[in-house]
């Protein structure tokens, strides 16, 4: 039998027990680790309220979290929220963590007034990719994502 699954807004009092994993988060993606970096940007993003970070517990530890940015859509004229990163332990996904925080984003967002989510995620990331299409996300097509750096 799996643990319950708890989800909580995350405040800075929180920044202890994410700092380790949005430090694996970024792991995953290559980047080397960088535990005081991470601290400074978590706290900035916090303090200014410039996103929000939601974090999932089983068993009273943190392990895993989801982190939303405000986006506006000059199109449709609305609010919507860029799902910028998830990440569960490795040792537990497979268990309904990555689930949690991907509805519970997706009933914030409802809560607020938002259209709806964006995210994007890695070409080869095929089993995230079965869980965003399992959950409703739909791929868009006919778009490509560019960027330009600036420094």
């Amino acid at each position: 039998m799996s643990a319950t699954i708890q989800i909580r807004r995350a405040t800075i009092e929180q920044l202890d027990e994410l700092v380790p994993l949005f430090d694996g988060y970024r792991q995953f993606y290559q980047q080397a680790s960088d535990r005081p970096g991470a601290r400074r940007f978590l706290a900035e993003r916090l303090l200014q309220g410039e996103s929000i970070i939601l974090l999932a517990y089983m068993a009273e530890r943190a392990v895993g979290f989801t982190q939303l940015y405000p986006l506006f859509s000059s199109v449709s004229m609305e609010r919507l929220w860029l799902l910028n990163d998830l990440f569960v332990q490795p040792d537990l996904r497979g268990q309904g963590v990555g689930e949690a925080l991907l509805e519970q984003a997706a009933a914030l967002s409802q809560a607020m007034g938002a259209k709806g989510l964006a995210l994007e995620t890695g070409v080869t990331n095929q089993g995230a990719q079965r869980l965003y299409e399992r959950l409703g996300f739909a791929r868009e097509e006919g778009s490509y994502h560019y960027f330009r750096p600036t420094r």
